[in-house]
């Protein structure tokens, strides 16, 4: 039986009737007794208070903050998983010879820093320069192609640098509680088998920035392990390189010695839609869609299925849409080993 808190008003009305029915004559209003069982009820209130809080702390799965994270502390290698800074390359273009200083730091047109690793030299008009970002979070992650801007200006250079091909990444927001309490129930519902499948997974959701993870024994040959995952926080759930890689380095260091692994993106595969809803309204327009972001979220998965009845009470349930009809997709949407299904685009009919 759940425990339930009294509430004040209750405490009162039971303690002074609990005084009042041992006295054998009849109390005033303002009398002692009366001050006094309001005196005990507040005291008793603070003490439910108290164990209120310990009922809802003692249960991992209504553990507040603070105590989920001491769970966490307890039951699983990594604890509360710590924001990270997206680090990559820009390119720098100015005068053959000029030096851009190690240290300089740059603002992405959002107001986030970043800080240049090396001292870099201008040639052939050009300059590849590592940085950092100087503050941590998914909002320092930065695609291919957009731009920078010095702080303090280069003489010879040009104040504006372009992210190379590979963007800016591997910067991710701390885990929040829900994601936490998630990697916590698994490790005790699944607890650590030598290099079991789900193993894999934990390990692979121990690498901040990765919310899904699968894995596929023997895909490759006898005693191999392949393992796909993504990063739904990112602009791009697919990881790249040096996503792949740092997952891959730190599932290495935990894997039995004798299993072959290998860590790889899944490839994307988007859907497109082409619906007509009623109303058709904006807010309803993007309701549908977070709907459908969502589903996918939660059902895509290399060589999975997306199943046309899932789609479509995707639709049904979006806010503020009374109906609609769709022509595309027709048929269930099923994908080949290492194919995922990811958002592709609306088309309003």
């Amino acid at each position: 039986m759940p425990f339930k808190r009294p509430t004040l008003s209750d405490l009162i009305t039971r303690i002074r009737d609990g005084i009042f029915s041992r006295l054998s004559f009849e109390q005033l209003r303002r009398s002692d007794a009366e001050v006094y069982g309001k005196e005990l009820a507040g005291a008793s209130h603070e003490l439910h208070g108290h164990l209120q809080f310990i009922a809802q702390n003692v249960i991992y799965d209504t553990a507040t903050s603070e105590y989920l994270d001491r769970w966490a502390g307890i039951w699983l290698r990594t604890s509360r998983l710590p924001a990270y800074p997206a680090a990559g390359n820009i390119t720098f273009t100015g005068d053959n010879g000029t030096i851009i200083p190690e240290g300089s730091v740059l603002v992405s047109t959002i107001g986030v820093e970043y800080m240049t690793e090396v001292d870099a030299t201008i040639a052939a008009g050009v300059a590849l320069v590592a940085v950092t970002a100087l503050s941590r979070g998914g909002n320092t992650n930065l695609l291919a192609g957009e731009y920078l801007s010095l702080v303090t200006p280069v003489a010879g250079v040009s104040s504006t640098a372009v992210v190379d091909v590979n963007g800016l990444t591997q910067g991710s927001d701390q885990e929040d509680d829900s994601k936490l309490l998630a990697r916590l129930l698994a490790r005790i519902q699944t607890p650590p088998h030598g290099g079991a499948t789900h193993d894999y997974i934990n390990w692979a959701l121990e690498v901040p920035g990765v919310t899904r993870a699968w894995v596929y024994p023997g895909e490759l040959g006898v005693n191999t392990v392949t393992v796909r995952f993504v990063r739904d926080d990112d602009a791009s759930i697919i990881p790249d390189a040096g996503e792949v890689a740092a997952v891959y380095d730190y599932i290495n260091a935990l894997r039995p010695v004798t299993a072959i692994l290998t860590v790889v993106a899944p490839i994307p595969v988007p859907l497109n839609f082409t619906i007509s809803v009623t109303p058709n309204s904006l807010a309803v327009k993007e309701a549908v869609e977070l709907e459908l972001r969502d589903l996918l979220k939660r059902e895509a998965s290399p060589d999975g299925t997306i199943y046309l009845s899932h789609i479509r009470e995707a639709i049904s349930i979006a806010a503020g849409e009374s109906n609609y009809t769709m022509t595309a997709p027709i048929a269930d949407v099923t994908n080949t080993v290492g194919n995922i299904t990811t958002f592709g685009a609306i088309t309003w009919a």
